[in-house]
């Protein structure tokens, strides 16, 4: 199953980036792939700063 998604997942970005109307669709193109990664960052700072303040409070 998730060797499923995964092939559903992969995109080729150099084609699209050639396929592009204008550059500012590669500007999209690299804040979308990087969009997870700063979320997931910004997740798990929370959860550290949440057990922080719980240990800190006990």
């Amino acid at each position: 199953m998730t060797r499923l998604f995964f092939i559903l997942q992969q995109v080729d970005i150099e084609q699209k980036i050639n396929d592009a109307p204008d550059d500012n669709y590669s500007i999209g193109v690299f804040i979308g792939s990087m969009l997870p990664f700063i979320i997931l960052v910004v997740i798990a700072y929370l959860i550290y700063r949440f057990n922080k303040n719980r240990i800190k409070e006990e």
